[in-house]
């Protein structure tokens, strides 16, 4: 069993925030015990899977490892047993394609998958490029300073995929706000009560109040989309059908949710650390800015430093075995793809940040049949932004520290004050 002190930290909001803990955490479990259970105190014991290497295995094995059966993230007994309660038996709140297995998952994913393709993201990229320039435009009448988190990484991305899904831009600031509550329920300065430690009930009551809000602004949207459809993702939702019904409602709000939420923050979290990174690391922003066509292995680069999403649970449908490990039927296992990241039996000095590095086989959009749907926007997204801003950016400083969110799910810097000088 994990030391229990190891098992608090990868649980813990405040761990990813302070990033240092959760690194020595990780490396102490990839060097000593590389698969082994963890219980932290409130929540049922769990696998820790720290290794590059065994996350492949799991994830390539989606009958044998499933999403849906427990929690898709690591909860706390008290809350998922009031989720439970809440939908009827199901542990999930909502019901998107993280949540789900074979056949539905096949079925779903395969109603947007298209339009998620590199071929059909290409007839957006000269609209794409138009979002970008407006974006680093506004950064170079800011007078030389800025936080880039907030300005200009948390914007960006949104107001694509908000075009994207079909949301007006004057119901943005409303979307960044929801998503903040729900990746961000542990944060004091992003949850909806400013409360830095909730008990079951009020963490649940806070996140169902955001998920709900989600669903009366999808619900309205359906139905115009119905009425009215449009060359946009909502329509299709809205439109959709799964062996010839209509989506279920939870299924069609959830897809919705991830569309509007997972579709942006991401992106952010990368762009604004991988900011950060060049800022910390002149040496490689110098070679970046000397040689344009890193900017590919630099946005991948940014991606593994960050992982924006820190784990996925699985959950084993028969008894197995992983890393020498017998694994039960209906054994918990915890992903952490920032461990999987800074594997140095798979990247050299992984604790650098190299903007040549090749090659880079990290690990943070998943692998296998639940790879990340959007991971060709997101890519396509940043690489435009760079593109369009390097070529302008002078010089680039920190202007104060830095701060990552409180949250073991989904998390990147908050706040990331820059000074700089453009042309």
């Amino acid at each position: 069993m994990i030391p229990q002190e190891i098992a608090q930290t990868i649980v813990d909001p405040k761990a990813y925030a302070d990033g240092k803990r959760v690194d020595d955490a990780f490396s102490y479990l990839r060097k000593e015990m590389p698969f082994a259970q963890a219980q932290p105190e409130g929540f049922d014991p769990f696998w820790v899977v720290t290794k590059h290497a065994d996350i492949l295995e799991v994830e390539r094995q989606n009958e044998l490892f499933h999403n849906g059966d427990r929690a898709t993230v690591v909860t706390p007994i008290e809350v998922d047993k009031k989720v439970r309660e809440l939908m009827g038996g199901s542990p999930h709140l909502v019901r998107s394609l993280v949540q789900m297995d074979n056949p539905d998952h096949f079925s779903y994913r395969r109603l947007t998958q298209s339009w998620f393709m590199p071929q059909n993201l290409k007839k957006l990229e000269d609209r794409i490029r138009e979002i970008a320039r407006g974006f680093v435009d506004r950064m170079a009448d800011m007078g030389g300073t800025c936080d880039f988190a907030r300005d200009v990484a948390f914007l960006y991305p949104l107001h694509v995929i908000m075009e994207v899904l079909g949301v007006p831009e004057t119901d943005e600031p409303r979307m960044l706000k929801l998503t903040q509550e729900l990746f961000g329920s542990a944060d004091p300065d992003l949850n909806r009560s400013g409360a830095e430690v909730m008990d079951a009930d009020a963490a649940l009551a806070q996140i169902g109040a955001t998920v709900g809000e989600f669903i009366a602004y999808f619900n309205e949207m359906t139905e115009d989309r119905r009425a009215n459809p449009r060359d946009d993702l909502a329509s299709v939702i809205a439109n959709g059908k799964i062996e010839d019904k209509p989506l279920g409602h939870l299924e069609a709000m959830s897809y919705y949710i991830i569309a509007a939420t997972a579709g942006h923050d991401t992106t952010s979290n990368t762009t604004a650390g991988g900011l950060w990174a060049l800022a910390e690391n002149q040496d490689q922003l110098a070679k970046l800015k000397a040689d344009p066509s890193l900017i590919s292995s630099y946005l991948e680069e940014s991606i593994r430093w960050v992982t924006p999403v820190k784990h996925f649970m699985r959950t084993a449908t028969a008894s197995a075995e992983v890393h020498g490990q017998k694994i039960a039927k209906g054994d918990w296992l915890m992903l952490s793809y920032p461990s999987g990241n800074r594997d140095g039996d798979v990247f050299a000095d992984p604790f650098a940040f190299k903007v040549d590095r090749s090659p880079n086989k990290h690990v943070a959009f998943g692998y296998g049949a639940h790879v990340c749907l959007g991971q060709h926007l997101g890519r396509m997204e940043m690489r435009i932004l760079w593109e369009e801003l390097l070529p302008r950016l002078q010089s680039l400083e920190l202007a104060g520290e830095p701060k990552r969110m409180a949250a073991n799910f989904v998390c990147g810097p908050k706040s990331v004050p820059i000074r700089y000088r453009m042309n």
